[in-house]
C-alpha cells in the first residue's frame, strides 16, 4: 500500500505567528520522536509572506495516519495551533507513488 501525505496551508494571525512556529516545532519533534511511521513531518515559510506556511506530512500508509490523528501530543497541540490561524487551514490529501 502507498503512504498517505497532506500539505496543509496556514495563515497564522500576525500577532501568533511566533507561538504558531513554537507549536509547530514542538508538533514537529515530538512526530520525529514518538512516530516512527512518520516519514516526513516539516513545517514550511514562505519567503514572501512571513505569515504564510506549509506543513508537508507523509505517514507509511492509513493506519499510520490514523495513529498521528489519535496521538495524545496531537489532541493537546493542534487546538493551540488552530487558535493561532487566521481562517481556515487548507487541507489536501495525496498518495504516494513511489
Amino acid at each position: 500500500m502507498s503512504g498517505k501525505s497532506f500539505i496543509a496551508q496556514l495563515r497564522s494571525k500576525p500577532e501568533k505567528r511566533t507561538e504558531l512556529i513554537a507549536l509547530q516545532g514542538e508538533l514537529k519533534a515530538l512526530v520525529h520522536a514518538r512516530e516512527p511511521d512518520a516519514i516526513v513531518y516539516e513545517l514550511f515559510q514562505s519567503e514572501t509572506d512571513a505569515d504564510l506556511f506549509q506543513v508537508v506530512a507523509t505517514f507509511r500508509d492509513d493506519a499510520a495516519f490514523d495513529h498521528h490523528m489519535q496521538i495524545d501530543f496531537h489532541e493537546r497541540l493542534v487546538p493551540s495551533i488552530l487558535a493561532c490561524v487566521d481562517g481556515d487551514m487548507q487541507l489536501d490529501f495525496y498518495r504516494s507513488l513511489g
